[in-house]
């Protein structure tokens, strides 16, 4: 019987000190945390000369009290072809973080979609891909179709399904989302 406890013993603290042994040497996956945007600007800039556009949503505060503050610098014409691109800025830092940068290293992560709403007439394509050949769309080209007016959201995905056909089954998680109300003339 001694030795039935003996062994019973032996076993137990075998399992317990397997148990717990260090597991240090199995170093866990980064976490790839949000990106504060404070901030997103899209310049278009009319193929052939003429005047820029920009649109621009600042949310300084992000969550808080204010609302976000949205500019729009004028119309778009109609027929003209515009070079557009955006930028994404942290501006709770000084100076002012440019989250642009990571989301192109990281392009196969990241998707912009635009979309149009009451009843806008524009067409855009992407230019930017990711390594894989799926668009990125921090860069495009957007057409001013006939007089009309609406709004142009930008929305960026993180994580979403690629290839996908619009916003509707891309998935992943929002980053940011601007909507601006414009004019075509």
């Amino acid at each position: 019987m001694r030795n039935l406890k003996f062994l019973s013993l032996v076993l137990f603290t075998g399992l317990l000190y397997t148990a717990c042994s260090n597991d240090d040497d199995n170093t866990p996956d980064p976490v790839n945390e949000e990106e504060v945007i404070t901030t997103l600007t899209a310049t278009l800039t009319p193929d052939g000369g003429g005047t820029t556009i920009t649109l621009q949503t600042r949310d300084l505060d992000g969550d808080g009290p204010n609302a976000p503050e949205v500019t729009v610098s004028g119309n778009l014409a109609t027929g003209v072809t515009y070079n557009g691109s955006i930028v994404l800025l942290n501006e709770t830092e000084t100076p002012a973080e440019n989250i642009t940068e990571e989301v192109m290293e990281e392009a196969e992560e990241h998707q912009f979609f635009y979309t149009t709403g009451g009843g806008l007439e524009v067409t855009t394509v992407y230019v930017d891909m990711d390594s894989d050949g799926n668009p990125l769309g921090t860069e495009f080209t957007l057409t001013a179709g006939n007089p009309s007016s609406g709004t142009l959201t930008f929305t960026l995905r993180h994580e979403p399904t690629k290839p996908n056909t619009g916003l509707s089954d891309a998935g992943g998680e929002t980053d940011i989302a601007a909507t601006f109300n414009v004019t075509v003339e």
